[in-house]
């Protein structure tokens, strides 16, 4: 292939498609090296899905024309664009496509004058660009580029020569920033974006595409070392890695970018006047998705917890990861100790949208549903939620669990599970497992604290698995609402059962049911001295004499949960340990303020120690 004048669609098309697949095969190389800006390990699995959308584009495109083609490159990967690198990379994409939108076919000058363009948008997308990265090796890509366009080279001598400029900057990063200089690694964006080149470069030279055993993504990375004292030394200026996709018709990036400069870090806005792509890191998400409201219509909103992650990343290889989606309750402190991973639920007010526990706090969720005429609706996260965190676990773990809420009220679990089978056929080699609560609320949070503690304890993912099924049917939850007026309006109760309820003074008690229904399960007479009677309701359904873990979960009444859970202990002589926490949207939606949820674990719940 030697000789080559020009690229059209179908060229181009065949050396991203090798580029790409050396990214992916590069996948767990890129996290391992990832400590800059953030040490979170998940540069690999950014780039790999941004990719990975672009794949699934070109897929089936069969379009001869170099400008459209790589317009549909520039908005899949910006659909599919994933973490600050992955967002750089759609908009040097996007730069490429504006450049030769109207050419069918490009000439090495042409090529030339594109990358130069999509060096510039993907250097100006940045509140705060920093050489060293990514954009410094795009650069000088760029201009060794411009400086060969006239030399009369065909496309696999200037694409040869682009390459080892490339290759010379990314070897540079390693000095240009102390952060990759203490760790003695590479900047992991810039070596993703050279894999790229690699990959299409060697389509071109050797006329086949690269194969995984010219990839560095098999090498041994001796840099766990150095990794890990990047993330204990790392200040955590920011705890989430959040992005959004704005949508208008006439979107104003400048000034959007401006907007978003003083509330975060790694401030990234990318893409079109009728698209954009937002990533930056912040504490408060909410306040970047409101702020972005004011420029359009946002959607594919997530935040990624990197405290979570860089806590996974400076431990990869050591237990199995425990997943579970944020319908479960467990007080703050376990979840942090243990190192669980939250896949959040969607909360709908109207057309508002939040995370639920990340942009929307319980006590937020619980004002919200006092003030607002709209009543909360709860969706599933998307699979890609799942794809997206699994994928970056199953790079640092040897497998994963991930424990959600009944699949009999909701579809979470089989999201779970759609993704980790996708997960599951392309990488055996890491076990990813869907596990079906048959709970909420504090059920769940038990179950999921049981599953971490023993991959704590070093047992492998078919132990857990084994322990759980156990753990599962010794798990009760017993909850008494606060106000059924809730459970009305959210098309729960019929309003005529609450008026009989009513007149009848009854209080009904919701329980989870051994097949995973979560229903009424029975009532208390009379409204007075309802925790009491709440408490003698709940010891009446369990065997007292059994060894327990009891949490209490409460709407805005922590005076209620400590009167509940006293009276609870001095029932249960055997309880191991017992907590208090917030309730969330999965009972506290339906029961309202004031609800009071019981979790009750049989402990051990396998009769293991």
């Amino acid at each position: 292939m030697m000789g080559i004048a020009y690229l059209d669609g179908s060229r181009l098309s065949r050396g991203l498609l090798a580029g790409i697949r050396r990214v992916v095969a590069d996948q767990e190389h890129l996290n391992r090296i990832n400590v800059f800006p953030v040490p979170d390990g998940d540069t690999g699995t950014n780039l790999t899905l941004t990719m990975m959308a672009v794949r699934t584009a070109l897929d089936g495109h069969h379009d001869r024309h170099a400008g459209r083609t790589l317009e549909l490159v520039a908005d899949a990967a910006l659909d599919g664009a994933r973490g600050n690198s992955g967002a750089i990379m759609a908009q040097f994409f996007h730069g490429l496509g504006d450049a030769c939108s109207e050419l069918r076919q490009l000439t090495p000058d042409n090529f030339a004058d594109a990358v130069g363009r999509g060096a510039a948008y993907a250097r100006e997308a940045l509140s705060e660009p920093r050489e060293g990265t990514i954009l410094t090796v795009v650069s000088d890509f760029a201009t060794e580029l411009m400086r060969h366009r006239d030399d009369g080279h065909d496309f696999a001598a200037l694409l040869q020569q682009g390459l080892t400029r490339a290759q010379v900057a990314l070897a540079q990063t390693t000095q240009q920033l102390e952060v990759l200089r203490k760790a003695g690694v590479v900047d992991a964006g810039a070596q993703g974006f050279v894999d790229l080149l690699q990959g299409a470069t060697e389509l071109v030279l050797h006329g086949g595409p690269a194969t995984e055993d010219t990839v560095g993504g098999l090498r041994e990375t001796p840099v766990v070392e150095a990794f890990g004292a990047a993330a204990s030394a790392f200040d955590h200026s920011y705890r989430y890695c959040t992005e959004c996709v704005v949508t208008g018709d006439a979107v104003e990036r400048h000034k959007l970018r401006e907007a978003l400069a003083d509330i975060g870090g790694s401030l990234v806005v990318a893409g079109t006047r009728r698209k954009i792509r937002v990533h930056a890191h912040v504490d408060d998400p909410d306040q970047l998705f409101e702020i972005a409201r004011g420029f359009g219509e946002i959607s594919s909103q997530k935040a990624d917890d990197m405290r979570r992650q860089t806590g996974a990343a400076g431990n990869r290889n050591t237990t199995v990861a425990v997943v579970t989606d944020s319908a479960g309750d467990w007080p703050e402190e376990a979840f942090e100790r243990l190192g669980m991973h939250m896949v959040p639920v969607r909360v709908h007010f109207g057309d508002r949208s939040y995370l639920d526990k990340v942009s929307l706090s319980p006590e937020s969720f619980y004002d919200k549903l006092q003030i607002d005429p709209h009543h909360p609706k709860t969706s599933q996260p998307a699979p890609g939620d799942f794809r997206r965190l699994y994928q970056f676990l199953a790079s640092h773990h040897p497998a994963v669990i991930s424990i959600h809420i009944s699949a009999r009220v909701s579809g979470t679990f089989q999201a779970a599970e759609s993704s980790a089978a996708r997960l599951r056929a392309t990488d055996s080699d890491t076990p990813v497992i869907a596990i079906d609560s048959r709970s909420a609320s504090l059920g769940q949070g038990l179950i999921a604290m049981y599953a971490a503690e023993l991959a704590q304890s070093g047992l492998d993912v078919d132990q857990i698995v084994t322990r759980l099924d156990a753990a599962i049917a010794r798990t009760h939850v017993f909850g008494l609402m606060g106000d059924m007026r809730y459970a009305v309006r959210g098309g729960r109760v019929p309003r005529s059962k609450k008026l009989m309820a009513d007149l009848l003074r009854l209080d009904p008690v919701l329980t989870a049911f051994p097949d995973g229904r979560i229903s009424v399960g029975g009532v208390l007479l009379g409204r007075s001295r309802r925790v009491t009677k709440f408490a003698r309701y709940v010891c009446r359904r369990i065997d007292t004499a059994q060894r327990y873990r009891l949490g209490i979960g409460h709407a805005c009444n922590p005076d209620g949960a400590a009167r509940l859970a006293e009276l609870l202990l001095a029932r249960l002589p055997n309880v191991e340990s017992h907590f208090v926490t917030e309730l969330g949207t999965a009972l506290g939606a339906h029961g309202g303020p004031g609800t009071l949820v019981v979790g009750l674990q049989e402990y051990p719940p396998s009769g293991h120690s």
